[in-house]
Protein backbone atom coordinates (compact mmCIF):
# COMPACT_ATOMS: atom_id res chain seq x y z
CA UNK A 1 0.00 0.00 0.00
CA UNK A 2 1.12 3.11 -0.81
CA UNK A 3 1.71 5.90 1.68
CA UNK A 4 -1.02 8.74 2.00
CA UNK A 5 0.34 11.79 -0.24
CA UNK A 6 -2.30 14.24 1.13
CA UNK A 7 -1.63 16.87 3.63
CA UNK A 8 -3.19 16.92 6.72
CA UNK A 9 -5.55 19.62 8.64
CA UNK A 10 -4.44 23.10 9.23
CA UNK A 11 -6.30 22.70 12.20
CA UNK A 12 -3.79 19.60 13.39
CA UNK A 13 -0.98 21.27 12.24
CA UNK A 14 -1.75 24.58 14.59
CA UNK A 15 -2.52 22.60 17.71
CA UNK A 16 0.72 20.08 16.85
CA UNK A 17 2.81 23.24 17.03
CA UNK A 18 1.35 25.17 19.98
CA UNK A 19 1.77 21.95 22.24
CA UNK A 20 5.28 21.23 21.04
CA UNK A 21 5.78 25.23 21.97
CA UNK A 22 4.14 24.90 25.26
CA UNK A 23 5.26 20.91 25.70
CA UNK A 24 2.02 20.97 27.13
CA UNK A 25 -1.83 19.86 25.42
CA UNK A 26 -3.26 21.96 28.64
CA UNK A 27 -1.30 25.17 28.17
CA UNK A 28 -2.09 24.47 24.00
CA UNK A 29 -5.81 24.17 24.81
CA UNK A 30 -5.54 27.79 26.37
CA UNK A 31 -3.69 28.94 23.21
CA UNK A 32 -5.75 28.03 21.14
CA UNK A 33 -9.29 28.33 22.56
CA UNK A 34 -9.69 24.92 22.74
CA UNK A 35 -10.69 22.16 25.03
CA UNK A 36 -7.49 19.99 26.21
CA UNK A 37 -9.39 16.52 24.80
CA UNK A 38 -9.56 18.50 21.42
CA UNK A 39 -6.26 19.26 21.26
CA UNK A 40 -5.42 15.65 22.56
CA UNK A 41 -7.41 14.21 19.71
CA UNK A 42 -6.01 16.83 17.05
CA UNK A 43 -2.44 15.53 17.85
CA UNK A 44 -3.72 12.16 18.29
CA UNK A 45 -5.21 12.13 14.49
CA UNK A 46 -1.74 14.20 13.10
CA UNK A 47 -0.30 11.04 14.57
CA UNK A 48 -2.32 8.19 12.64
CA UNK A 49 -1.86 10.32 9.33
CA UNK A 50 1.82 10.67 9.36
CA UNK A 51 2.14 6.84 11.14
CA UNK A 52 4.60 8.20 13.93
CA UNK A 53 4.49 9.40 17.67
CA UNK A 54 5.05 13.00 17.48
CA UNK A 55 5.11 13.24 21.39
CA UNK A 56 6.65 11.06 24.59
CA UNK A 57 3.58 11.40 26.97
CA UNK A 58 5.26 11.05 30.16
CA UNK A 59 3.24 11.11 33.63
CA UNK A 60 3.96 14.32 34.11
CA UNK A 61 5.81 15.91 31.20
CA UNK A 62 5.30 16.44 27.42
CA UNK A 63 8.25 15.71 25.49
CA UNK A 64 9.25 15.63 21.07
CA UNK A 65 10.00 12.56 19.81
CA UNK A 66 12.66 12.55 17.22
CA UNK A 67 9.92 12.64 14.39
CA UNK A 68 8.79 15.62 16.23
CA UNK A 69 11.55 17.16 16.34
CA UNK A 70 11.83 17.10 12.71
CA UNK A 71 8.79 17.87 11.97
CA UNK A 72 8.25 20.83 13.73
CA UNK A 73 10.53 23.10 11.95
CA UNK A 74 8.90 22.64 9.05
CA UNK A 75 5.43 23.12 10.33
CA UNK A 76 6.81 26.59 12.04
CA UNK A 77 8.14 27.26 8.77
CA UNK A 78 4.92 26.80 6.68
CA UNK A 79 3.13 28.66 9.09
CA UNK A 80 5.62 31.56 9.04
CA UNK A 81 4.75 31.25 4.81
CA UNK A 82 1.36 31.74 5.38
CA UNK A 83 1.55 34.98 7.75
CA UNK A 84 3.96 36.76 5.59
CA UNK A 85 2.16 36.05 2.23
CA UNK A 86 -0.98 36.92 4.02
CA UNK A 87 0.49 40.42 5.41
CA UNK A 88 1.90 40.46 1.70
CA UNK A 89 -1.39 40.49 -0.19
CA UNK A 90 -3.82 42.47 2.69
CA UNK A 91 -0.86 45.57 2.99
CA UNK A 92 -1.73 45.07 6.82
CA UNK A 93 0.96 45.42 9.86
CA UNK A 94 3.67 47.14 7.56
CA UNK A 95 5.20 48.83 10.71
CA UNK A 96 4.72 46.53 13.26
CA UNK A 97 7.31 44.77 14.93
CA UNK A 98 7.24 40.79 16.62
CA UNK A 99 9.06 41.20 19.59
CA UNK A 100 9.65 38.03 21.71
CA UNK A 101 10.78 38.41 24.72
CA UNK A 102 10.36 35.95 28.40
CA UNK A 103 7.45 36.69 30.94
CA UNK A 104 9.46 38.48 33.53
CA UNK A 105 12.10 40.47 30.94
CA UNK A 106 8.34 41.85 29.45
CA UNK A 107 6.57 42.56 33.00
CA UNK A 108 9.51 44.30 34.93
CA UNK A 109 12.01 45.15 32.33
CA UNK A 110 10.14 45.91 28.81
CA UNK A 111 6.43 47.08 29.78
CA UNK A 112 7.93 50.28 32.44
CA UNK A 113 9.64 51.78 29.41
CA UNK A 114 7.61 50.98 26.81
CA UNK A 115 6.32 55.16 27.28
CA UNK A 116 9.98 56.30 26.33
CA UNK A 117 10.39 53.72 23.48
CA UNK A 118 6.90 55.14 21.58
CA UNK A 119 7.67 58.53 22.70
CA UNK A 120 10.77 58.19 20.55
CA UNK A 121 9.13 56.14 17.83
CA UNK A 122 5.54 56.59 17.55
CA UNK A 123 5.50 55.51 14.10
CA UNK A 124 6.58 51.85 15.25
CA UNK A 125 4.06 49.08 16.96
CA UNK A 126 5.43 46.45 19.11
CA UNK A 127 3.52 43.02 18.87
CA UNK A 128 4.97 41.48 22.43
CA UNK A 129 5.24 37.33 22.24
CA UNK A 130 5.79 36.15 25.94
CA UNK A 131 6.50 32.44 27.04
CA UNK A 132 8.25 31.29 30.50
CA UNK A 133 10.70 30.09 28.65
CA UNK A 134 12.18 30.63 25.48
CA UNK A 135 13.17 27.90 22.65
CA UNK A 136 16.57 26.85 21.44
CA UNK A 137 16.26 28.71 18.05
CA UNK A 138 14.41 31.92 17.28
CA UNK A 139 10.89 31.93 17.81
CA UNK A 140 8.08 31.23 14.92
CA UNK A 141 6.97 34.79 13.55
CA UNK A 142 9.51 37.02 16.17
CA UNK A 143 11.40 40.02 14.25
CA UNK A 144 13.50 40.67 17.49
CA UNK A 145 13.85 38.49 20.54
CA UNK A 146 15.18 38.73 24.01
CA UNK A 147 16.23 35.86 25.50
CA UNK A 148 17.87 34.74 28.65
CA UNK A 149 20.07 32.33 28.96
CA UNK A 150 23.00 30.37 29.38
CA UNK A 151 24.48 30.80 25.95
CA UNK A 152 22.09 30.33 22.86
CA UNK A 153 22.66 27.65 20.34
CA UNK A 154 25.45 28.04 17.68
CA UNK A 155 22.75 28.15 15.02
CA UNK A 156 21.66 31.10 16.31
CA UNK A 157 22.73 34.77 15.55
CA UNK A 158 22.66 36.31 18.87
CA UNK A 159 24.81 39.24 21.03
CA UNK A 160 25.12 39.64 24.45
CA UNK A 161 22.82 42.32 25.75
CA UNK A 162 23.20 42.60 29.09
CA UNK A 163 25.28 40.20 31.98
CA UNK A 164 23.63 41.03 35.50
CA UNK A 165 24.90 40.53 38.95
CA UNK A 166 22.52 39.10 41.34
CA UNK A 167 21.96 39.30 44.80
CA UNK A 168 18.69 38.96 47.56
CA UNK A 169 16.02 41.25 47.89
CA UNK A 170 13.25 41.84 50.20
CA UNK A 171 10.47 44.48 51.25
CA UNK A 172 12.26 47.23 53.13
CA UNK A 173 10.85 47.12 56.35
CA UNK A 174 12.42 43.23 56.18
CA UNK A 175 14.48 42.21 59.49
CA UNK A 176 17.18 39.72 58.17
CA UNK A 177 20.50 39.81 58.62
CA UNK A 178 22.90 37.16 57.15
CA UNK A 179 23.40 35.16 60.37
CA UNK A 180 19.54 34.70 60.28
CA UNK A 181 19.20 34.37 56.23
CA UNK A 182 19.09 30.35 56.07
CA UNK A 183 16.36 30.50 58.51
CA UNK A 184 13.66 32.77 56.47
CA UNK A 185 11.46 32.07 53.68
CA UNK A 186 13.78 32.23 50.46
CA UNK A 187 12.41 32.08 46.86
CA UNK A 188 14.03 31.57 43.19
CA UNK A 189 13.51 30.92 39.96
CA UNK A 190 14.26 27.16 38.76
CA UNK A 191 16.76 25.79 36.70
CA UNK A 192 19.33 28.48 37.03
CA UNK A 193 22.77 28.92 38.12
CA UNK A 194 22.45 31.74 39.97
CA UNK A 195 20.81 30.26 42.86
CA UNK A 196 21.20 30.47 46.60
CA UNK A 197 23.65 28.31 46.85
CA UNK A 198 25.86 29.96 44.42
CA UNK A 199 25.45 33.30 45.89
CA UNK A 200 26.61 32.03 49.34
CA UNK A 201 29.34 30.82 47.98
CA UNK A 202 30.78 33.46 45.87
CA UNK A 203 30.94 35.71 49.05
CA UNK A 204 32.06 32.53 50.73
CA UNK A 205 28.91 32.25 53.40
CA UNK A 206 28.49 28.95 55.29
CA UNK A 207 25.17 27.38 53.78
CA UNK A 208 23.52 24.48 55.51
CA UNK A 209 21.20 24.26 52.38
CA UNK A 210 17.52 25.29 53.68
CA UNK A 211 14.47 25.02 52.27
CA UNK A 212 13.89 26.55 48.73
CA UNK A 213 10.15 27.37 47.28
CA UNK A 214 11.23 27.62 43.33
CA UNK A 215 8.85 29.25 40.89
CA UNK A 216 8.87 28.66 36.82
CA UNK A 217 9.46 33.04 36.62
CA UNK A 218 10.86 35.48 38.61
CA UNK A 219 7.59 37.42 38.43
CA UNK A 220 6.63 34.97 40.99
CA UNK A 221 9.60 35.08 43.41
CA UNK A 222 9.31 39.02 43.40
CA UNK A 223 5.89 38.93 43.98
CA UNK A 224 6.57 37.23 47.50
CA UNK A 225 9.43 39.75 48.58
CA UNK A 226 7.35 42.61 47.51
CA UNK A 227 4.32 41.13 49.82
CA UNK A 228 7.14 40.82 52.28
CA UNK A 229 6.96 37.03 52.66
CA UNK A 230 10.17 36.50 52.22
CA UNK A 231 13.34 37.03 50.35
CA UNK A 232 14.09 36.10 46.77
CA UNK A 233 17.20 36.20 44.46
CA UNK A 234 17.06 39.22 41.51
CA UNK A 235 19.25 40.69 39.24
CA UNK A 236 19.48 44.43 37.85
CA UNK A 237 17.37 43.85 34.93
CA UNK A 238 14.22 42.86 36.99
CA UNK A 239 14.76 44.56 40.28
CA UNK A 240 16.57 47.81 39.98
CA UNK A 241 13.39 50.15 39.32
CA UNK A 242 11.68 48.50 42.21
CA UNK A 243 14.79 49.19 44.64
CA UNK A 244 14.97 52.89 42.71
CA UNK A 245 11.24 53.84 43.79
CA UNK A 246 11.34 51.89 47.75
CA UNK A 247 9.38 48.78 47.38
CA UNK A 248 12.22 46.71 47.53
CA UNK A 249 15.84 46.59 48.96
CA UNK A 250 19.42 45.00 48.66
CA UNK A 251 20.22 44.16 52.11
CA UNK A 252 23.21 42.67 51.51
CA UNK A 253 26.32 44.48 50.02
CA UNK A 254 27.37 41.29 47.98
CA UNK A 255 26.77 40.70 44.55
CA UNK A 256 27.93 37.70 42.40
CA UNK A 257 28.43 37.57 38.74
CA UNK A 258 25.60 35.40 36.90
CA UNK A 259 26.55 33.08 34.05
CA UNK A 260 23.51 33.30 32.21
CA UNK A 261 23.12 36.30 30.06
CA UNK A 262 20.55 37.97 28.01
CA UNK A 263 20.70 37.73 24.45
CA UNK A 264 19.46 39.87 21.76
CA UNK A 265 18.49 38.47 18.40
CA UNK A 266 17.69 39.61 15.21
CA UNK A 267 15.96 37.56 12.85
CA UNK A 268 17.40 37.06 9.55
CA UNK A 269 14.55 36.55 7.37
CA UNK A 270 12.49 39.86 8.15
CA UNK A 271 10.22 40.36 5.47
CA UNK A 272 11.05 42.90 2.36
CA UNK A 273 8.58 45.38 4.02
CA UNK A 274 11.05 48.25 4.41
CA UNK A 275 8.79 49.98 7.24
CA UNK A 276 8.91 46.37 9.03
CA UNK A 277 12.94 46.68 8.81
CA UNK A 278 13.36 49.50 9.82
CA UNK A 279 11.12 49.70 12.57
CA UNK A 280 12.58 46.28 14.22
CA UNK A 281 16.10 47.75 13.56
CA UNK A 282 14.96 50.92 15.55
CA UNK A 283 13.62 48.68 18.49
CA UNK A 284 16.82 46.95 18.59
CA UNK A 285 19.05 50.08 18.28
CA UNK A 286 16.79 51.42 20.94
CA UNK A 287 16.78 48.27 23.30
CA UNK A 288 20.85 48.48 23.04
CA UNK A 289 21.13 51.97 24.32
CA UNK A 290 19.01 51.84 26.90
CA UNK A 291 20.75 48.86 28.96
CA UNK A 292 24.11 49.99 27.76
CA UNK A 293 23.07 53.25 29.75
CA UNK A 294 21.78 51.27 32.30
CA UNK A 295 25.03 49.04 33.11
CA UNK A 296 26.97 51.52 32.95
CA UNK A 297 25.28 53.70 35.64
CA UNK A 298 24.87 50.26 37.60
CA UNK A 299 28.68 49.52 37.08
CA UNK A 300 29.19 53.41 38.87
CA UNK A 301 27.05 52.60 41.66
CA UNK A 302 28.75 49.32 42.57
Amino acid sequence: MMAKQTLPPLNWLRAFESAARNLSFTDAALDLNMTQSAVSQQIKSLESHLGRALFHRRPKALELTETGLTYLPVVRDAFRTLSRGTRAITGEAHNVVQVQCNLTFATHWLAPRLAKFRARHPDVRLNIMTDLWEPRELSDGADVEIRFSLRPSETTNAEVLRRDTYYPVAAPDYAVTLDTLAQQPLYDCSNLLCNWAAWAEDQGLLWPNPPITYATTFSISLAVALSGGGLALAHDAIAKHYIDNGQLVAPFGHRAMMQEAYFLICSPNLTANADKDAGAAKFADWVRAETTAETATESGLR
